[in-house]
């Protein structure tokens, strides 16, 4: 079957495109030297959409298709108005629509049981893009209140890289993004087109240098356990044993358990945070 789309004007609609940038415009620090061509390098897009430059090489040059994915953060990087992305899409051959966000995911009556009853053990829910449907105070001791945030930006991934209490909590931060990251691109892997899943990656490939170092590396996991380490600035540090637990309800929705050995140093943390709580379980 022929290929849709007509992507020589779709490469000279990019390269137009990145010409009429420059590198403020998109969050970038101006270089000191003059530039040899007005607008952004190759280099400096293929970075903000978190791609290789010779993907992006062979896409101006109309040599290869661009998945939904790709358009995606692509229109972010180069911030595409709507018209603009309807023709981008258009070009590519792929059907354009604003993003819309799924309904939000529900919680079964026994998962929100379960965690209510976790009274001292940190727990949360992940569920679609690790979006954080449901957690307990326990968990909100430990990370963050998770309340404060919007539904669409109670994320994982997103909270270790925008949420400055969460990633300094992690005593290994760049080992623990760079596998939530792995495991965001195993969610990606799942469902391409998904557009919430989409803004999420461009969002971050803009505004985190490391996400978009990571994410271009397209490793992926399915780490189910581990051990965890923390430095909380109440309780210290503490090493905590991490389990993810899938739902048996079909939703793709995990159980991640942080726990301690009895006795423990850590133990006796996870205890003095819980001693603070006393709110219902929110999600």
């Amino acid at each position: 079957m022929e290929p849709t789309g007509q992507p020589k004007e779709l490469g000279d609609f990019l390269k137009a495109r990145r010409a009429q940038l420059n590198p403020r415009d998109v969050g970038l620090v101006e270089p000191a030297s003059p530039r040899r061509v007005a607008g952004l390098r190759r280099e400096e897009v293929a970075q903000l959409a978190a791609i290789s430059v010779d993907y992006l090489t062979r896409l101006e040059q109309g040599r290869v298709q661009a998945s939904s994915s790709v358009l995606a953060t692509l229109a972010r990087a180069l911030r595409l108005d709507d018209d603009q992305q309807s023709y981008v899409y258009e070009l590519a051959g792929k059907p354009f629509r604003r993003p819309r966000r799924r309904a939000g995911e529900k919680l079964r009556p026994a998962m929100k049981r379960l965690l209510e009853q976790l009274a001292e053990t940190p727990a949360m829910v992940l569920g679609r893009r690790l979006d954080v449907v449901a957690w307990n105070d326990s968990a909100a001791a430990l990370f963050t209140d998770f309340a404060r945030y919007p539904a669409n930006r109670r994320n994982y991934v997103y909270l270790l890289f925008a949420d400055p209490q969460v990633r300094a909590l992690h005593a290994d931060w760049d080992e623990a993004a760079r596998t939530a990251v792995a495991a965001l691109h195993l969610e990606a892997a799942r469902d391409p087109d998904a557009p919430e899943l989409a803004e999420l990656v461009g969002e971050l490939a803009v505004h985190h240098p490391e996400f978009r170092t990571w994410w271009a590396a397209h490793h992926v996991t399915s780490q189910g356990y581990g051990v965890k380490h923390y430095h909380h600035p109440v309780v210290g540090d503490l090493t905590l044993d991490c389990d993810m637990w899938e739902s048996p309800d079909g939703s793709g929705q995990r159980l991640m358990v942080l726990t301690a050995e009895p006795g423990s140093a850590a133990h006796e943390g996870l205890r003095i945070l819980a001693s603070w709580t006393a709110e219902p379980v929110t999600g």
